[in-house]
């Protein structure tokens, strides 16, 4: 950084050590050497302490300016009815006009510059008739003079004012957009942390349902039959090696890595290898599709819909118990794809998607993307209802 940015970077940071050293400054040089000459003209110290009392409280200038001009004007009066000479120290009425204008409040800034002007005209009276042969003339001079000089401190005071108005204003503008984006930033990776922790209830669930269904029955057949518990074992292995690779493939976009599987999401066309694995724990499923598509899903609308029936079929496998069966149905329509999986199980109880766990609730919050529905309910007839509505996406 340049040594004049680090100094103006310094004094904006700093305001009141600046006051302090240009008051005392002030007051060192027309406050105290100036006025030290008109002690033997008979004022005494009077004169000295009038011009410290102008100069001095410019140390308060920003922070206490109305306080601060206050006792300038009194000192100013003082001046008018004590001391008959222009005092040096008057040099700190420009500075005042100026310190209302630019940093105390507006009503301040204009009782400021009314009294700059009051003062210009005393001033002027006084100095016209001490002079012994006043005139209009040089009296007319004095007092545009000295009111140019509060026109011209009000009016740079008031710049300054709008000046820094408007850099607080961006400021504070910019500050705001920052906590906005830190806000979508927060947002986006909470939106992200409930996307992902669906995708692993969805692989880790329905592969835990089918490995633990799997070992139960493995378990039993290697004492009656070891080729149905070597078949078994076989498919225990291949599930837990597909959900290792999507497990893989979700961990490989959390790292951002560039070598991470480009493995397509599942879509409605895996549903066939979706219903072979699960048949295999044992569950009879019944799978038929209505009708035809008027128009392609997109790929994350197809995606939910296969979570779906993931979803439901593993709570079938691990809600309705030995010998149950399982229907799923893909019907669709002109609004766009409905969904259905029951089953003829003993149920979830009155388990819903408002009180049920995380599988229902992920479920819910997916379709609901995709402006759909979901309906969870004990069915009329005996076991479990899973009814999904996925509408098309109209441009």
């Amino acid at each position: 950084m340049t040594p004049h940015r680090t100094i103006d970077r310094w004094i904006r940071e700093n305001p009141f050590k600046v006051d302090v050293v240009l008051g005392l400054g002030i007051w060192l040089l027309f406050g105290l050497a100036g006025t030290l000459s008109l002690i033997g003209n008979g004022y005494g110290f009077s004169a000295v302490v009038i011009a410290s009392g102008q100069t001095l409280p410019l140390i308060w200038r920003r922070k206490h300016p109305g306080l601060a001009a206050s006792i300038i004007v009194g000192a100013h009066l003082m001046q008018l009815v004590m001391v008959d000479d222009f005092l040096p120290s008057q040099v700190a009425v420009p500075i005042t006009i100026y310190t209302l204008a630019a940093y105390a409040k507006r009503w301040q800034s204009f009782a400021g510059l009314t009294a700059g002007f009051v003062g210009a005209f005393l001033m002027t009276f006084k100095l016209a008739f001490a002079s012994g042969t006043p005139t209009l003339e040089s009296g007319i001079i004095s007092f545009l003079g000295l009111a140019l000089t509060v026109t011209v401190a009000w009016t740079f005071g008031d710049l300054a004012r709008t000046r820094r108005i408007a850099t607080q204003t961006l400021e504070d503008r910019a500050r705001r957009l920052e906590i906005e984006r830190q806000q979508e930033r927060d947002l986006a990776a909470a939106d992200e942390r409930s996307h992902i922790a669906r995708e692993m209830h969805d692989i880790v669930a329905h592969s835990l349902s089918v490995i633990i269904t799997q070992a139960d029955g493995a378990r039993y057949a290697s004492e009656h039959d070891p080729d149905i518990a070597r078949e078994t074992l076989g498919t225990i292995a291949a599930t837990g090696r597909g959900s290792l690779r999507e497990m893989r493939r979700l961990l490989g976009v959390l790292r951002n890595d560039g070598e991470a599987s480009t493995r397509p999401l599942p879509a409605l066309a895996d549903l066939p290898d979706l219903l072979d694995s699960t048949g295999k724990t044992g569950l009879d499923i019944e799978f038929r599709e209505l009708g035809s598509a008027r128009r392609e899903l997109p790929a994350g609308a197809e995606l939910t819909a296969y979570r779906a029936v993931q979803e439901a079929l593993t709570n079938v496998v691990k809600h309705a118990g030995p010998s149950a069966q399982a229907k799923v149905e893909l019907e669709w329509d002109n609004r766009g794809l409905n969904l259905k999986v029951w089953d003829n199980g003993r149920g979830a109880g009155a388990l819903t998607t408002a009180d049920g766990g995380q599988g229902l609730r992920g479920m819910a919050e997916r379709v609901a993307l995709y402006d759909g529905r979901v309906e969870a309910a004990p069915n009329t007839s005996g076991g479990f209802l899973v009814s999904v509505f996925i509408p098309y996406t109209e441009d």
